[in-house]
């Protein structure tokens, strides 16, 4: 890729910004889709970035990452309210609308992967596209994961504790009270294992190995 280091960022951090704010958008249309209009009330299903930011993980923790050069940007936004009350499946709607996240991350990456992979070849794009749309690749699929992670309150453990009996509510109430500290631990320490991951998935989809 041919970019420094600040431009290699900066397009990382926008384009960061712009896929949380889709993986948000898509859980507040799964819940309206399953009867709940919470985020369509509260002018959460937007593309406007402004109304979906969150301090720690649209900033801080992606400035973190870069500063500690660990190779990775991530982050998250602030999650779109549902009542999962309203919702027509009381046992696995909340886990439809945690699912349709990262299935939105995965839709992306596939779309630009493909794009890269059938496309690039006969020369129709030039690089700079190309270099966006490798990022746009990346960063969904390491969202699509990072999401999936069946720890509170990331969308993993709401699809994971629909398929727990309900007996087991109080296990997950002592595990969300030290969620966020968890996803911390995992992001700074336990992230790069799953770095080979992703780079195989990017080459499964764009047909050449990320950056």
């Amino acid at each position: 890729m041919n970019m420094d280091n600040t431009s290699y960022y900066i397009f990382g951090i926008v384009i960061l910004i712009l896929s949380v704010v889709v993986h948000e958008i898509s859980h507040g249309y799964a819940a309206l889709a399953l009867g709940d209009p919470t985020a369509k009330h509260q002018g959460r299903l937007t593309l406007n970035p402004i109304k979906h930011l969150d301090l720690y993980g649209s900033f801080i923790v992606p400035l973190l990452l870069i500063i500690f050069h660990t190779g990775v940007i991530i982050g998250w936004a602030k999650p779109v309210p549902f009542n999962p009350y309203n919702l027509r499946s009381a046992k696995w709607g909340e886990a439809v609308v945690a699912a349709a996240g990262p299935i939105a991350n995965i839709a992306l990456a596939v779309v630009f992967g493909l794009i890269i992979r059938f496309i690039s070849e006969y020369g129709f794009l030039n690089q700079p596209f190309l270099d966006l749309a490798s990022f746009v690749v990346f960063i969904n699929i390491a969202l699509a994961i990072f999401n999936l992670i069946p720890i509170p309150p990331l969308d993993g453990s709401k699809i994971l504790f629909a398929f727990l009996p309900y007996r087991w509510q109080n296990i997950r109430d002592s595990f969300e009270k030290f969620g966020l500290v968890l996803v911390l631990v995992f992001i700074f320490f336990l992230w790069q294992v799953m770095s080979p991951f992703i780079n195989f998935l990017f080459t499964f989809l764009a047909g050449q190995p990320p950056f």
